[in-house]
């Protein structure tokens, strides 16, 4: 597989319409190649195709499926009481991105 460029992260925080500094896309270039890395690392695993890939960690994992039913919920008025901070039907909250 063909290493990640500079131009080509740059191209996909265009089309992501992000735009990167050199900073950044210089520690994003660093983060795909710290990932190829581990990836081949694991691919160099003997016979490594032969493994069946587990759903869970821990095999004593047990789990039930429930029915997907669908119930009322409550009126969004109800909701909104119960709120801080309302700008019509929608709840505002603190901005955590910049």
């Amino acid at each position: 597989m063909n290493k990640f460029t500079k131009e080509m992260v740059d191209d996909y925080a265009e089309k992501l319409l992000i735009g990167l500094t050199d900073e950044e896309n210089k520690r994003v270039l660093d983060e795909f190649e710290a990932i190829d890395k581990s990836i081949d690392l694991i691919n160099k695993i003997p016979n490594i195709v032969q493994i069946e890939p587990m759903t869970h960690a821990l095999d004593d994992f047990t789990y039930e499926l429930r029915k997907d039913v669908a119930e009322p919920s409550i009126p969004i008025e109800e909701a909104l009481r119960n709120a801080g901070k309302t700008d019509g039907r929608e709840i505002e909250v603190p901005k955590v991105v910049d």
